[in-house]
């Protein structure tokens, strides 16, 4: 199991932080789809264009926030992002107070946090390597992974009687005071952190735009590993807002029973997490990515049946329960293995190149699959997502490879 085992009071420190913005974002799920349909009243275009136009502007705006986070301290950079997505966030339910919100706020909204979530997730995950020994690293992900689905089955229908009861921004604003708080918690963690040397110019290269890339495609285990991930997350992510709009609108769920049916099948990520690390070490992580990576791939497509009432909760329920226990388990070994095939000096910009890919796939495939479904309808698009899904097995890696020294990895560079 991962929990037990002692990681010192820095990490104890990052995982609380981390835990504050996750349980917010969890009380947050959804929230700006929710806001569109119900106080914007905007169709199934526009919401799909309001997920799809904040990460794809977020990503190319985060381009060349990743080098720029390589070679600065990392806390401060991490605190500077919360502050950033606290600010944006809490404009939102500022306006609506004033009656001026708009849905080009909330585009404005999404795009801001967008590169600020890129910016952050490249500097955490560069700080944890530096802080985690790599026998470890496993460890420290599942953990931070069994908090992500843990906030997912708490937040979500607690944000769903919340908005209920308060209206749809209120759970925009707990997110936006998460933020804050993990910024508190970053700054809490003390201690000296070097700066980061730098050879050459002090400048920023075209060169140093590409490294993370250059680094992710020469590598014979991220390069399957980066497309399956990309392809996967985008395919499952263009499908969201057309749920919500065929749940919330077509047929008639209350945003309870939304947030409901979404949360509770969270225990399978949380169970998945802890699963992680034993499963690894028995099986081998290659194993186990090939497992679980194929697993996840069959489930999604079950979500075009869904029907309105107590059967519709049922299946969403089981569906979302198979799909999330693979993610589980997919996932922090996806992290830990990534982290061990990249070297230091390196791991902020191979972490940020995969996530403006990520973000740029699945801000691509959710504009298609919105104007898809404006042709075709909701249903109809979510089953040619799920169908796709069904070949992504076959971008995983087939064969196993340690990783490489930091020299080979350089050599390859050059």
């Amino acid at each position: 199991m991962t929990g037990r085992r002692a990681l010192g009071r820095r990490v104890g420190w990052l995982w609380a932080a981390y835990a504050v913005s996750a349980y917010g974002s969890g009380f947050g799920f959804g929230a700006f789809p929710l806001i569109a349909v119900l106080v914007l009243h905007c169709g199934p275009t526009q919401v799909a264009a309001l997920a799809a136009a904040g990460r794809a502007v977020g990503a190319v705006v985060a381009v060349p926030l990743g080098p720029w986070v390589e070679f600065r301290r990392k806390r401060p950079v991490m605190m500077a992002m919360d502050l950033i997505r606290f600010a944006a966030l809490l404009s939102v339910p500022a306006a609506f107070a004033l009656g001026r919100l708009s849905f080009a706020q909330l585009l404005l909204v999404a795009i801001v946090t967008a590169a600020a979530d890129i910016a952050f997730k490249a500097a955490s995950g560069a700080y944890l390597k530096a802080l985690v020994p790599p026998e470890d690293l496993l460890v420290a992900n599942g953990r931070f992974e069994s908090t992500t689905w843990t906030a997912i089955v708490v937040g979500p229908p607690l944000g769903g009687a919340a908005i209920g009861v308060f209206g749809p921004v209120v759970t925009v604003l707990a997110d936006a005071v998460s933020y804050l708080l993990s910024a508190l918690g970053i700054r809490a963690i003390g201690g000296t952190e070097p700066r980061p040397a730098r050879s050459g110019a002090p400048r920023l290269r075209a060169g140093d735009l590409l490294e993370g890339w250059r680094h992710i495609l020469s590598d014979p285990v991220l390069r399957p590993l980066f497309f399956n991930s990309i392809v996967v997350n985008g395919l499952i992510m263009a499908s969201e807002p057309l749920l919500a709009v065929l749940l919330l609108g077509r047929l008639g769920f209350a945003p309870w029973q939304y947030g409901l049916a979404f949360a509770l099948p969270c225990v399978g990520g949380l169970v998945g997490s802890r699963l992680a690390r034993p499963l690894a070490a028995r099986f081998g992580q290659h194993k186990v990515l090939l497992t679980a990576g194929a697993l996840r791939a069959v489930w999604p497509l079950g979500l075009a049946f869904v029907q309105p009432g107590v059967p519709g909760i049922v299946l969403i329920i089981a569906v979302q329960l198979g799909l999330v226990t693979c993610c589980g388990v997919f996932n922090p070994v996806l992290a830990t293995c990534r982290l061990e095939h990249t070297a230091p000096d390196r791991v902020a910009r191979t972490l940020s190149a995969w996530s403006i890919s990520s973000s740029a796939a699945i801000a691509t495939l959710t504009a298609g699959w919105g104007l898809l479904a404006a042709v075709t309808g909701p249903r109809t698009a979510i089953a040619a997502a799920g169908v796709l899904l069904l070949a992504t097995p076959l971008l995983l890696p087939r064969r196993e490879k340690a990783p490489r020294s930091a020299a080979e990895q350089a050599v390859s560079l050059t």
